[in-house]
């Protein structure tokens, strides 16, 4: 099992951040994403607790479901079926002011590929940093549409 962990801090308060971020519909501003859609409106919101998001990225199919939602601070997610295969163990998106308006994201997931042999090795080798890779590109993408709206250049 792999961790992914990836940051970023976006020039923007952390409830407009969230809410880009919750909304996977999003995602699709990156090339990595096909495409995304809410398949189930969760409990207190449209992306809340319960809610089923179906991700159709380059890399494969994943149907998601939102297992806790605090917004604008966290959401947690666990994907129950993928393709290729794969054993998610949860994945979450933490927004934390920085306190001058800007919000630093954290975003971790612990997966692996499900193989009978070596899922291990390729989930550490080829997995872990083409999802690091899109996740960077999606929160990049986030970045770039917020912090565009208040005419501030990208933050890295």
């Amino acid at each position: 099992m792999e961790t992914i962990a990836v940051q970023r801090r976006i020039a923007a308060p952390p409830y407009e951040v969230f809410d880009w971020c919750a909304d996977s519909t999003n995602y699709q501003a990156t090339v990595w994403v096909v495409r995304d859609r809410l398949a189930r409106p969760g409990d207190e919101a449209p992306y809340g607790t319960g809610a089923i998001r179906v991700h159709t990225w380059l890399i494969g199919r994943f149907h998601e479901r939102i297992t806790a939602y605090h917004a604008p601070r966290s959401f947690d997610y666990v994907v129950d079926k993928s393709f290729p295969p794969s054993h998610h163990e949860g994945g979450s998106m933490i927004f934390e002011s920085d306190g001058t308006g800007h919000t630093l994201v954290t975003w971790t997931t612990r997966v692996e590929i499900a193989v009978p042999f070596g899922g291990g090795a390729m989930t550490r080798l080829a997995v872990k940093p083409v999802l690091s890779l899109i996740f960077r590109r999606i929160l990049a993408a986030c970045a770039k549409e917020l912090e565009s709206n208040r005419g501030v250049g990208t933050d890295q």
